[in-house]
């Protein structure tokens, strides 16, 4: 174990490639970015995933880095999701034909703070103008406290049957630290209204590290979560940046020492096994016969902003402030300020505050990291380094491969199984970018 404790080190967590601080907007065009949604929509044969960002809550969660903004007027709603409409519009005009619909998720902030109505009206609105394709996939967040049968009834009809719902922990001091409130027995209703409704897949966000935790609540918080049986659990070491999250200061004296995490990282891989669930990629277990799983065995499984998906979409479309889209050779993230996103929006631009587009470079260390992501093993032709000039991190390499955490050669990577829990360090390995600025400081440690 102390092998593994030593990697625990500031390190990206790859939901892309090259990751948002190490792009280059100084290099980045709209025009640039369009011709590149126009190819990915060809590539994808006209199909597109979307993502769509909610970012009001009514309260603060203070261990949440997410966009958000926090208000109890309800008001905001309808203006909102007007200029997401809007939005949607403007992408509408940039395709050069009617888009197949793969995925849509809504995340946050708090999607449930909208109405069930709103969200009809959302919803309606971007899939009247555009088709589903076959075997279409729709979810969204939940919060337990606030998502009504309503909220699941007016979803499941348009097409939605997977739900996330953010538990984090059920212990009531954790709660109280992280003002994050809700009851086992909210959990347990929701999740039962949910699958009375027909939804059938429900997942589980789970935190460990948060304030307060030991492993004698960590363990009760799992064995109530396991009692309900989600199809999925995602189990996330909690991210502390206080310096982009001043709200999380507020509790640094009640946090679990790194030693502490590992052994919550631990308990909950060994629950988990032992009532039946499987680990697909990093961090998310899977009960027998989930799609993400049969994915993962058939070499089909991906991973992008929105986490880990049966599907390959070359494009996806963020809505929203805050959001990302990713046109597979550019990314782009729009404003984070509402009055600047409805701005451009009612000027009938592109509400992007930055972008990337990619080089040879990035395609190829993007390409591998997303195999190491997934499959924990990738593979390149020798003659590839000398193409792209490729950068590795040798030292940490050779490091790896001589404490038993991965095999490698001059042909590519496999991560063996004690290896799997520093993924995200391995992957570091590869990235050019970070090995090349030499600094990481704007990241998360790996647990």
């Amino acid at each position: 174990m102390q092998d593994l404790r030593k990697y625990n080190q500031p390190v990206p967590r790859y939901t892309s490639y090259p990751t948002v601080p190490f792009w280059e907007p100084q290099n980045f065009s709209i025009e640039a970015y369009k011709k590149t949604v126009q190819s990915a929509f060809w590539e994808s044969s006209k199909e597109i995933s979307i993502y769509i960002h909610l970012p009001y809550c009514e309260s603060l969660c203070t261990y949440c880095a997410c966009n958000t903004r926090i208000t109890k007027n309800h008001e905001v709603e309808g203006p909102y999701l007007d200029h997401v409409l809007k939005e949607w519009k403007i992408y509408l005009d940039m395709l050069p034909e009617k888009p197949l619909i793969r995925e849509i998720h809504l995340g946050g902030g708090t999607p449930t703070f909208f109405s069930p109505e709103n969200l009809d009206k959302l919803l309606s609105g971007i899939i009247s103008k555009a088709s589903l394709a076959n075997g279409f996939q729709m979810s969204f967040e939940g919060h337990p406290a606030n998502t009504t049968a309503r909220h699941l009834e007016a979803l499941h009809s348009i097409g939605f049957d997977r739900v996330s719902f953010g538990i984090q922990d059920f212990d009531l001091n954790v709660q109280k630290l992280i003002n994050r409130m809700q009851s086992f027995e909210q959990v347990k209703y929701i999740t039962s209204k949910a699958r009375e409704i027909g939804y059938k897949s429900v997942n589980y966000d789970v935190v460990y590290g948060l304030p307060g935790q030991t492993s004698a609540s960590v363990k009760n918080t799992l064995d109530q979560i396991i009692e309900l049986q989600p199809e999925r659990i995602a189990y996330y070491s909690y991210a502390h940046v206080p310096s982009m999250r001043p709200a999380q200061k507020s509790y640094e004296s009640h946090l679990p020492k790194s030693d502490d995490k590992w052994t919550f990282m631990q308990l909950g891989k060994e629950m988990f096994w032992q009532a039946g669930y499987e680990e697909v990629g990093m961090d998310h277990f899977v009960l027998a016969g989930d799609e993400l799983l049969d994915a993962r065995l058939q070499g089909e499984l991906h991973r992008n902003f929105m986490g880990y998906t049966p599907f390959t979409s070359k494009l996806l479309v963020g809505l929203g402030v805050s959001a990302i889209s990713d046109s597979w050779s550019g990314f782009t993230q729009n404003e984070k300020s509402i009055p600047t996103y409805y701005e451009q929006i009612s000027n009938g631009k592109l509400p992007i505050i930055k972008g990337h587009i990619h080089s040879r470079a990035d395609l190829f260390f993007r390409k591998h990291i997303l195999n190491l992501m997934c499959e924990f093993k990738t593979s390149w032709l020798e003659s590839e380094f000398m193409e792209y000039g490729v950068l590795l991190n040798y030292e940490l390499l050779d490091q790896l491969k001589a404490e038993g955490f991965i095999t490698y050669n001059e042909s590519g990577i496999k991560v063996l199984p004690e290896g799997k829990e520093i993924i995200r360090v391995i992957c570091s390995a590869l990235d050019a970018r970070m090995i090349e600025n030499h600094a990481t400081p704007q990241f998360s440690n790996a647990i």
